[in-house]
Order: structure tokens, then C-alpha cells, then sequence
């Protein structure tokens, strides 16, 4: 039997799909995606007969058997995410569904949101000497988080600092960040980066949650804080005349 393929559809753009990513789709006979996430235009790559399942206002409880089933009519089926699926999917509980069912699966990952945002502004998040290390996290909302992840915890460590689904609780964050993080620090604040009404917006931290709630965010936002932002000219060794290594002794 085909495996079910669970697809990471990338940030929005239709071209920052990978390429196993559109043969997946293009070869669909049962599309189940996250429709409320993922742009139409991509949804759209699938052939016209096949068969179409939006998600947003189902549970797991509804989703799995979908999936079971049409994988159980010999379909090729493909379930869409948004973004990347191993990151903020729920891709854990449906494998374990799947895999209580004894169905294979497939995932192929999706250019993130926060790789999306660096490549728009053209900054690298990683500058040697400055910063090194990359956070991916969200603030603590309804689902709560792991107490030794504390957004304070997080912030004392200075990194590049990415934050999912944070829009309805920017105060307490920025708040929180301003413990931690000079005020000046530079925030880029992305919406539906790469989408054709993507607004990016880059401000001090003290102006994270302001400019927010100027713009109206509530969803599909993501903050990056981080001194990288600051477009340093701070060199690698990497390239550097005296810096020897194996193909270059």
C-alpha cells in the first residue's frame, strides 16, 4: 500500500513548496489540508478530480478516520500542513493514530516561517561572536508549556528568539523580553510571510506590542528577536585568508 504522505506546504508561496513536496500533491487522489493556513493556490496543484477535505473546523477525532479510510480505498492521500509539519503540526498524534492502525506514513518537511522572514529581510540569524543560537518557541496560551521552558528561561539566553503563535499575548511578552533584551533590540514582526498580502514589519522590542495591535495581528504572526537584526558586519572565519581547514590547508 502507498504510504499516506503528510506534506509541509512551506510559509504561502506556491514556489517555496519543495519539489517532492508539488509531486506529492500533483499526484493526489485525496487532498485532507489545513485550509484556514495554507493558500488556496497551493491546494490547487492537486488534480481535478481529486477529492478535497478541508480541515479547520474538524478534530483529530474527525481527521484520522478520513485518513484511514481513504488510505484503506487504495487512494494516494496527502495531508497538508501549513509550514512545516514536524514543527507546531500536531504531526506526533496523528503518526501514533496511524500507526495504531498499522498505516505507513510519509513526511516531507516545509520551508518554516521563521526561515521565510530571515531570507525576506536578508538576515542571517546565526553571526559569529554575536549570537549563535536559533529558538523556536510560542508564549505559554491555553495549551501551557513545559514549566523549564518558561519564555524567561528562553530569553535569558540571548539567542535568536522565534515566536509562533504569541500575537494574542504580545504584552506579557514583550514585557517579559524587555527583562532580558535591551529595549532597542530589533523585532521583525512577519504576517503570512510570503503570502501576496504579507506585511513584515521591523521595530525596537519596546514597540513589539504596539505595532501589533496597529496592524490588528491575532494569527498566523511570527516575532524574531534577535541582535542579528541589527545587520552587523561582524566576520566568519570562514572565508577568512588565515583560516585553514580540510580543502583549504
Amino acid at each position: 500500500m502507498i504510504p499516506i504522505s503528510i506534506v509541509g506546504a512551506g510559509p504561502g508561496a506556491i514556489d517555496l513548496l519543495t519539489l517532492r513536496a508539488a509531486e506529492r500533491l500533483k499526484k493526489a487522489e485525496v487532498l485532507i489540508w489545513t485550509n484556514s493556513l495554507v493558500s488556496p493556490e497551493i491546494a490547487n496543484l492537486v488534480p481535478q478530480e481529486c477529492e478535497k477535505i478541508p480541515t479547520s473546523s474538524l478534530t483529530l477525532e474527525e481527521i484520522i478516520p478520513l485518513l484511514i479510510d481513504r488510505w484503506k480505498q487504495g487512494k494516494r492521500v496527502v495531508r497538508l500542513h501549513d509550514g512545516d509539519p514536524c514543527l507546531y503540526g500536531a504531526l506526533s498524534e496523528q503518526i501514533c493514530r496511524l500507526a495504531d492502525a498499522e498505516i505507513e506514513v510519509e513526511v516531507i518537511p516545509g520551508i518554516s516561517a521563521y526561515q521565510a522572514t530571515a531570507a525576506a529581510l536578508q538576515t542571517e540569524l546565526t553571526i559569529p561572536g554575536i549570537v549563535q543560537t536559533i529558538i523556536l518557541s510560542r508564549s505559554s496560551g491555553r495549551t501551557g508549556i513545559p514549566p523549564n521552558e518558561s519564555l524567561e528561561k528562553l530569553a535569558s539566553i540571548g539567542a535568536s528568539l522565534c515566536l509562533y503563535l504569541s500575537a494574542r499575548h504580545v504584552d506579557n511578552v514583550e514585557k517579559t523580553l524587555l527583562k532580558f533584551y535591551p529595549k532597542d533590540t530589533l523585532v521583525a514582526i512577519g504576517y503570512r510571510v510570503s503570502w501576496k498580502d504579507e506585511s513584515l514589519q521591523v521595530v525596537p522590542l519596546n514597540q513589539m506590542s504596539l505595532t501589533s495591535k496597529k496592524f490588528g495581528l491575532k494569527r498566523t504572526t511570527l516575532y524574531v528577536i534577535s541582535p542579528a537584526l541589527s545587520k552587523t558586519k561582524q566576520r566568519s572565519k570562514l572565508y577568512k585568508p588565515s583560516h585553514k581547514h580540510l580543502f583549504r590547508p
